[in-house]
């Protein structure tokens, strides 16, 4: 995280809304009904979180006569960084060691991907030291 910026946190559900509007926004609530997964939540539930997400600052809106079509302020950047940090801190004990060897254990990684991230590392602490 970049130093003085504040640490951005949204909620499951505010996510769902979120990587809408990143992936198909902007959007009015209808649409983002439409687009939920089951058990789609009431039309008013989703108008109330994107309200939230927008007095956070996440999200603004433009007006289409009385309705708003709302749109990402916030990029998805601004939330990877914190969510993959808890993800370790919470479920692995805050060591990348055990998460990269419980994607090994379930196959959700390859050798030759790891061997792309080994490379990576050693590209960048020859950075470092140049």
């Amino acid at each position: 995280m970049k130093a003085g910026r504040k640490r951005q946190t949204i909620t499951e559900k505010e996510a769902v809304l979120m990587n809408m509007l990143w992936n198909d926004g902007p959007l009015f609530v209808r649409e983002m009904l439409d687009r939920y997964p089951e058990p789609k939540p009431h039309f008013n539930t989703i108008a109330t979180t994107i309200r939230i997400l927008e007095k956070k600052g996440h999200v603004g809106h433009e007006c289409f006569g009385s309705s708003h079509r709302f749109f990402a302020i916030a990029q998805r950047s601004d939330f990877a960084e914190r969510t993959l940090a808890d993800v370790i801190r919470d479920f692995f004990g805050n060591s990348y060691k055990k998460a990269i060897s419980a994607l090994v254990e379930e196959n959700k990684v390859t050798a030759d991907e790891l061997e792309e991230i080994l490379d990576l590392i050693k590209s960048k602490e020859n950075e470092k030291n140049s």
